[in-house]
Parts: C-alpha cells; structure tokens; sequence
C-alpha cells in the first residue's frame, strides 16, 4: 500500500511531462511535407519554427524544442519572432552535430577571362540590391582595393575642409570612372566610407559624394586628425592586381576575382551574403517576446549595405544617417531583439556578418549570450542597449520613460575577434545607457579599436545607467588600427559599476592625435569603482581619465612604460580620483619580467576559481 501513492506520483509526473514537453525536428534531408518526428523531420528552419509556434500557441504546451541536424540551412530574410506567449522555445544542435543557419548564396559558373581574371554571372536579385562583401570557404575575400596593404595619405585639405582633399601626384592609378569607387577616410576613433564623386588628374584633387566625416559634431573634418590623414581606395577594376581580391561590375551584372595560379573558384566555396539580417525578435512595450533559446547553432553570412549616400561614423559604429537630419543611426545586428526578455544563445557561433552581430536593444532584459564565439564581424560585436536619441513623448526616452533602459543582460565566457572588419570604429561589446548589465569573463582580441564599451552620455547627467560590471574579461591586441579608446572604455555616470580583475595588454601606438590606453574613462565618468586590474604592455598610459570626476581606483597592477604614468589625468582632478592600495611596475625595474610572471599566473588562478 505504501508504494501506490510513490507510483501514482511518478505516474503523473511523467504524464505531465509527456503533455508539456513537444520536439520538432529538421534535417537538411527532410521535407517540408513531413511531420516533424524525428524519422519524419522537416527540411526547412522556417518550417520548423511555424510548426513549434503553433504547438505553442494551439496545444498551450509548456516547452517545444526543435532540434537540428547538421548541415546548412539557407534563409533570404531573417526569422522573425513575434509574442507567442508564455512557453518556451529551444533550437538545439542534436547531440554533437554542427547546423548552420546561412544567409549567403553561393556563386558558380566560373570561367577564365583573357586577362587571367575569373568572373561569374551575379544571380539578378544580388545585381540590383547590391552587395559589399565576398567570402572564400569561409574567410572574408578583399574587395579591389589601392594601395593592397596600409594607407595612402592626405596632401592637403581642401578649402571647405570637408568634402575635398589633394593627393601627391602618382599616389594611385586613376580609375576610368568613379562609379561606385568608394574612398575609406580613417578619422581618430571612427572611419568614413563614402563615394568618390570625380577625381581630377591634373589638380591631383578627389572630390567625394558629400561631406568627409560626420556632420555632427562640427570637428569632423579632413584637417581635425592626423597631420596627414590617412585613406585608402576600394571598389575599382584598377585597384584588381592581388589573389583574393574581387569587384563587381554593376553595369555587366558580373563579378570578377583574381585567384592564384592553379586555384579554381568552382572547387572552392565562394559566398555572397544575402539575407539583410538572420534572426529578428520583435516585442512591444506592452507585449514582450519571451523565452527563446538557441543552443550549440552556427549563424553565418548576414548582408548590410551602407546608406547611399555613404557611412560616417562617429563612434562605436554610430553613424550620421544620409539622407536625413535625426539622430545617430547605427550598424544593425545580424541578429536582433526589442521588448524582448529570456533570450538565450548559448554555445553558439557568428560569424561573415555584413552588419553588427548582436544586439539586444530597447526594453531587452535578462538576455544572455554565453559560452559563444563570434568573429570576422564587420561592425560591432555584441551591442545592449541604445544611445540617447528615441524619443517618447517628444522626449529623449531616458528622460520620460527611463523604465525602457535594457536591464540585467548578461555576456560571459565569449570570444569575440576580428570585428570592425569593415567599419574600423567598431568595439567588441558595446554597451549604451544600460542597468545591471554583466560583462564576464570574455577574451576579445584581433580588433581595430575598443574592447568593451559601456555608457553613452558625455557628462555627469542622470542616466538609468546603472551598477554595470566588466569582470574577469582578457583583452588584448587591440587598437590595432584606431586610436584614442582601450580595453575598457567608459564615459558619463555609473552608479554603482565596477571594472574588476579584467588582464589587459598588447595595446600599440597608433597615428591618431590621442593616445590609447589599457583603460580609457572618458567625459562624465563618475560612481565608478575600478578595482584588481592587470594592464600591461600598454604603449601610453594603463589608466586615463578624460573629463572625469570622482572615481575609485584600488588594488590595481599597472606595469607601465619608463615614459608613460601609470594613470593619466586629462581635465581631470587629480584629487577627485581616489587611489588605493594600487601597484606599478615601470618597465626599467630588475624584476619586471618576473612580477609580470607572477602577476598574470595569479590572475589566471583568480579567475578560474571565480568562473567556478
């Protein structure tokens, strides 16, 4: 008698669970036609997530998983979700298979020309919506581009200083025309890429399309940076003399690629992103988008085309929009999320992206990303948040509705390399006016600018930023084109955040008028506690202040070069920053190598055991 209850019990436990718990399932050898079981799987992605969404929505089940088969599976425009409810949705890789979810169309019937050149028929959809990038098995192609490696630079300004520049004569091959030729501008801490209108042989004079640099603010101008600006220029059959490179002729509707001897492009894998975008979750204020997981899934190959009249970035990807007079526009993510809450990828990759990668944008809380890799990302990395320029009620929306700010997201036990491959003022996590967000234990490297990026006000103002942490993040190899931005960079009031035990090194010099640092707090920084840092073999300073005010800055590990301070103070009150119990290690010292040494095997052992 005493076992009948323990038996009903369980008996109910696993009917419950029978009822509550549906799988859907997708193979690249399915059909559209079939069930969903998993000897009757789907084909399609599309098709399985219509197929769990109505499970969810008719059937009121608790939890639908669709799992997925390896292979790829090829989409033209994102999957769009939308409120379902409450249950839960997971897309999971079945056991150790690898599915990748792709916007790319792949290009074929290669022949040879006369020139040694391969060129292929551009499929009509890709001719008239255009495209900017091209990869080869994976690896980012190089669009025709002079000089093939580093920078030509700026002769002169022009008298406006804004839409025209002078070159030394003999600088680079004059393209027969200018359509489509695209000048790439580096300003300190940003890039423009914009098109050339005419270019002048005999004044030595380049023209662009409209202004060189952001409208606003008023100092983007050609002569406000280096003494000689660097730039480069892309997109001219002239410019096609390196394997690798390509470029497509709009007028043939064809695309020509230059490969090594030998080398054949029908036995490789040559990719054109398509898809503008691969996963959109779209929430309401009033109607949140809840609960969705992917798991163990590889996203690959997103398209984003700059606007028209070209992009002028001002930082961290944040553009002024052309044509038009609002607020900063900003490169999207490829995968994207408003009024959204439980959002989850967890061992996922990201990679080939045309756009930004992430970004979990207005009203977005408790959204995760974890244990995932992204790489080869044009613009940003992973972006929370937003700046300051929607507006509600006919206000800035972190004045009259400051409850919209994204809220307790989470990024940990990432690798995020090579970002910015396009838009050089990228950061690797960029985070705006956001609360309660947790930047942990991520390794970032391999990028143009900033690491981390967290705060969007330029001054000391109230802001729903608020108790954000960067914990246990190694960061290195950084700044490797840009200047004027750091591991970590922060700026206005942060309320109870912290900037803690982060390794930070490999920052170099760079040709912008600022210099870069191993941490970098610019205007408004205040409320902030930095504190148990490692920064080493940083070119200029580990710590600068910029604008600040009051701010702690304890237990730290500063080994700096025998020129530099280990904190430097620009417009900012020495007294208002308050140190505690720091360390630093000038590179001249006997023992520098060997405290390093044991500095960083601490380090590693500390956050170990944190990570646990």
């Amino acid at each position: 008698m005493t076992f009948k209850p323990v038996f009903f019990f369980l008996s109910l436990v696993l009917l419950t669970f029978s009822l509550s718990a549906q799988e859907v399932y997708v193979s690249p050898g399915g059909s559209d036609s079939n069930d969903g079981t998993k000897k009757q799987p789907l084909k399609t992605i599309p098709a399985a997530q219509k197929q769990a969404l109505k499970i969810l929505e008719d059937e009121e089940e608790s939890e639908v998983t669709v799992w997925i088969a390896g292979g790829t599976y090829s989409i033209s425009e994102p999957l769009i979700f939308r409120p379902f409810g409450s249950g839960q949705l997971v897309f999971k890789a079945q056991g150790n298979e690898s599915p990748v979810i792709s916007g790319g169309v792949e290009v074929s019937r290669w022949s040879k020309n006369n020139e040694g050149l391969w060129e292929a028929p551009v499929p009509e959809i890709l001719a008239e919506s255009g495209f900017r990038e091209l990869f080869i098995s994976g690896k980012r192609a190089i669009r025709a581009r002079f000089p093939n490696e580093g920078f030509l630079y700026v002769k002169q300004a022009g008298e406006d200083r804004r839409t025209n520049f002078y070159f030394e004569k003999g600088d680079f091959p004059i393209p027969s025309a200018t359509d489509g030729v695209e000048l790439v501008f580096l300003h300190d801490w940003s890039i423009s890429r914009i098109g050339v209108k005419n270019i002048n042989a005999d004044t030595d004079q380049l023209v662009a399309v409209d202004t060189i640099g952001a409208r606003s603010p008023a100092f983007f101008t050609i002569d406000n940076w280096e003494p000689n600006p660097r730039y480069f220029l892309e997109n001219a059959p002239e410019f096609l003399d390196a394997d690798y490179e390509w470029v497509f002729l709009p007028d043939q509707k064809k695309l020509l690629l230059k490969l090594p001897e030998g080398v054949n492009p029908a036995d490789l894998e040559v990719t054109i992103p398509f898809s503008e975008g691969l996963i959109s979750i779209i929430g309401q204020e009033d109607q949140v988008v809840k609960n969705i997981r992917f798991e163990g899934v590889a996203f690959q190959y997103s398209k984003w085309n700059i606007p028209e009249e070209g992009y002028c970035g001002v930082q961290a990807c944040h553009f002024d929009p052309r044509p038009g007079n609002g607020g900063w526009a900003v490169v999207p993510g490829a995968i994207s999320a408003v009024w959204a809450e439980n959002i989850s990828f967890v061992g996922c990759s990201f990679r080939n992206f045309g756009g930004s990668g992430i970004w979990f944008g207005t009203g977005s809380k408790n959204c995760k990303v974890v244990d995932s890799e992204l790489t080869d990302i044009s613009g940003n990395g992973i972006m929370i948040g937003e700046g300051q320029d929607r507006l509600v009620d006919g206000q800035p929306w972190w004045k009259s509705a400051a409850e919209q700010v994204a809220a307790s997201n989470t990024i940990e036990n990432c690798t995020i390399s090579r970002v910015g491959a396009q838009f050089y003022g990228a950061v690797g996590i960029w985070a705006g006016l956001t609360a309660q967000t947790t930047i942990a234990y991520n390794e970032l490297f391999d990028l143009p600018y900033t690491g981390i990026s967290v705060g969007w006000m330029w001054t000391p103002q109230a802001t729903p930023s608020r108790e954000n942490t960067i914990v246990g993040n190694h960061i290195h190899e950084i700044m490797n084109t840009l200047s004027d931005g750091g591991g970590i960079y922060m700026l206005g009031l942060q309320p109870g955040s912290k900037i803690l035990d982060n390794r930070i090194h490999d920052v170099k010099v760079n040709a912008g008028r600022a210099e870069s640092n191993g941490m970098f707090l610019d205007e408004g920084t205040t409320d902030l506690l930095v504190e148990g840092n490692l920064v080493y073999e940083i070119a200029k300073s580990p710590l600068r202040f910029h604008r600040a005010t009051t701010n702690l800055v304890r237990g730290n590990y500063f080994f700096t070069q025998e020129s530099h301070p280990p904190i430097r103070y620009n417009t900012t009150q020495e007294t208002d920053i308050q140190k505690v119990d720091n360390h630093f290690f000038p590179k001249g010292d006997a023992d520098y190598q060997k405290t390093l040494r044991k500095a960083v095997s601490r380090w590693k052992k500390k956050v170990k055991r944190e990570k646990r």
